[in-house]
């Protein structure tokens, strides 16, 4: 191998300083580990120093040559080059080299795996770009060092936190805007690096509460990054379009306008193109894939604010055949790609349908599917909750039930245009759990603020508006910790 890619005499004098001053270890073991020694005798020698720091035992000849002897490991020779090496009191410059040209030889073994699964295996494509994607996070996350932050540290930042809260004056709004005024006064807005988590059963509307969120956003002039694994990018941009103009989906599927209603959509369309929004409609997409694409988007579009992904458990797995370690692999890589691009992050995740056969419906926190792991990484989570949706549901059973006798059914239920819906906050790490309370507009896959509702102009067809009235932010109580 090329001498670019290791240096000797850095090597034994870091190792050697470790032996003349033993107390750098502790410094060290944060930053450097045995894979980042070139010569398989010097990463004996440093996982041997790694043992005995652990056990407690003093890190000296005699210990490491008894240490290194019982693994068959000891090259006398190799000891006498490390002790002959001058020792160093400032080893940082050495440490940053050694991990420099330890990351140069890890990148050129992945091309030769990248070579041998291509031309040798002859795996498929995607497989292969699987693998190096899989590889190069794991490459970077080895190289990545860090350390802990003193009092001191800690104690600036905060209090630059606090000043800058107070030059904001009395606004609620902390983080990201949810587009909903009592749920941002719930939440003070999803913060940087939150992973938030909406959940619901099918046709509750948890996709059209996200793009509630994302129009809110991009009419702001904000970035919005959406994965969207389920559905088209223009069937997203057709519910977006008919949240802005207020003209029901099924009318822009059709094409089926009056003249207001196409002036309208053309004004839409036109704020639309310039807007901030980037979908990738890709239908697979795994943890890996869906990291390296917004660390991409993200560096090129510093603007984006919120990611989005529809939903969680249609990503694919990483190869692991128990799905459960492959849901907790994507929450976790979720939490952590939020921290890294310091923007929050929401997923949409599937319910059990367990919860139907309970007589109150509305969602816990036990009813996500592959709850645990989801639970435990997200900061924020959501339940999306109509029960109208079950009340249709049911009027239809009862319909096909006297069908089936032959007796005569009497309706008792009617459909509304407008419902009222909870937004249940079922977990906050750092805030109250409790429900806020929206109005779906079903024509419009809408939702509304209560207050807002009442002075919000509705474009239906021969249908009167009717006005509501509900409190919000009710039942509030604050997390255990």
């Amino acid at each position: 191998m090329e001498e670019s890619l290791y240096n000797l005499v850095f090597e034994r004098s870091v190792l050697s300083s470790l032996i003349f001053e033993p107390s750098q270890f502790d410094d060290l073991e944060n930053i450097l580990d045995e894979k980042d020694f070139y010569l398989p005798a010097h990463q004996d020698l440093y996982a041997a120093m790694k043992s005995l720091v652990h056990r407690d035992e003093p890190i000296d000849e005699e210990f490491l040559k008894k240490e290194l002897s019982k693994k068959k490991k000891f090259d006398e020779g190799v000891m006498l080059e490390i002790l002959a090496s001058n020792p160093i009191s400032n080893t940082s410059a050495y440490v940053k080299e050694i991990k420099d040209k330890s990351l140069k030889r890890h990148l050129l073994t992945l091309t030769t795996e990248i070579k041998r699964a291509t031309l040798e295996e002859d795996l498929p494509s995607s497989e292969v770009v699987d693998m190096v994607e899989r590889k190069l996070y794991e490459i970077t996350q080895d190289a990545q060092t860090g350390d802990f932050k003193d009092a001191e540290r800690v104690t600036i930042d905060t209090m630059e936190y606090i000043q800058e809260m107070k030059r904001r004056g009395n606004s609620i709004l902390v983080g990201v805007d949810t587009g909903f005024a009592e749920l941002n006064k719930m939440t003070t807005g999803f913060g940087k690096g939150d992973l938030v988590i909406i959940a619901a059963r099918p046709a509750m509307g948890k996709t059209s509460l996200v793009l509630n969120m994302t129009q809110n956003l991009i009419k702001q002039g904000k970035g919005v990054a959406f994965f969207s694994l389920e559905m088209p990018a223009e069937q997203l941009m057709l519910r977006l379009l008919s949240i802005e103009t207020s003209i029901p989906l099924q009318k822009l599927r059709l094409g089926d306008m009056n003249d207001n209603q196409w002036s309208s959509l053309n004004d839409a369309v036109e704020q639309m193109q310039s807007s901030k929004l980037f979908v990738d409609d890709q239908g697979s997409l795994n943890i890996n894939q869906l990291r390296s694409r917004l660390r991409k988007l993200k560096g090129k579009h510093p603007e984006i604010e919120l990611a989005v992904i529809d939903y969680l458990q249609i990503m694919s797995g990483t190869g692991t055949k128990d799905r459960h370690l492959e849901v907790s692999e994507m929450s976790r890589g979720l939490k952590m790609l939020a921290r890294e691009l310091e923007m929050p992050i929401i997923a949409l995740s599937q319910l059990n349908r367990g919860l139907e056969s309970r007589n109150d419906k509305r969602p816990m926190l036990s009813d996500i599917r592959e709850s645990g792991s989801i639970e435990q990484d997200a900061d924020i989570i959501l339940f999306v909750y109509r029960d109208d949706v079950y009340l249709y549901k049911e009027e239809k059973e009862r319909e096909k039930a006297a069908k089936n006798e032959g007796k005569e059914f009497v309706a008792t239920y009617v459909e509304k245009e407008e419902e009222e819906a909870e937004i249940i906050i079922g977990k906050q790490r750092n805030g109250p759990t409790g429900h806020v309370k929206l109005v779906f507009q079903k024509k419009l896959t809408r939702f509304v603020d209560v207050p807002a509702y009442n002075s919000t102009e509705i474009v239906y067809e021969n249908v009167d508006t009717r006005s509501a009235s509900m409190n919000v932010a009710d039942n509030v109580s604050m997390p255990v910790l």
